[in-house]
């Protein structure tokens, strides 16, 4: 999926934002002057049962995984590694992680503390590019499972 045509087909408003290299969210966050806060990160979980989930946080927290267990009512959480992320989204260069979920196959949980803005910005389908959007887009467009699971860092 090429997530600004996907997001055209869906009528979805959204500026994609050129920028240098970068491999994390903070960088990312630098890269185009914007704060950590303003940053969605996004981060591929692996359930016991073997199911994979997509998080979705801002860059300045980290993922905390027993609070996210709970929420998601899942016994054992673990991260996912580069090589199972790229086998969930072959179309995007290694590492690179879309907050749509749903578009893989898997459920995208969302930290309730990204809702306090009115837009959302994110890495796309490189390390190149990100996307603003407007929160409420992504959240009609993705319907993710929204709560509190992200800590400061």
């Amino acid at each position: 999926m090429r997530i600004p045509n996907w997001l055209n087909e869906n009528n979805v408003d959204f500026e994609l934002i050129p920028h240098r290299t970068t491999y994390d969210a903070q960088r990312l966050a630098a890269a185009i002057h914007v704060t950590g806060r303003d940053v969605a990160k996004t981060v591929l979980l692996r359930a016991g049962g073997g199911d994979y989930i997509v998080a979705v946080l801002p860059a300045n927290k980290t993922i905390d995984l027993e609070r996210t267990s709970q929420l998601l009512g899942e016994d054992a959480l673990e991260l996912a590694t580069e090589i199972e992320i790229s086998q969930h989204c072959p179309d995007c260069e290694m590492g690179s992680l879309p907050p749509f979920g749903s578009q893989y196959g898997m459920r995208t949980l969302l930290d309730e503390s990204l809702s306090q803005d009115d837009e959302v910005v994110f890495e796309g389908n490189t390390h190149q590019e990100a996307i603003r959007m407007k929160f409420d887009d992504f959240v009609r467009i993705e319907q993710p499972l929204i709560g509190s699971f992200a800590r400061a860092n």
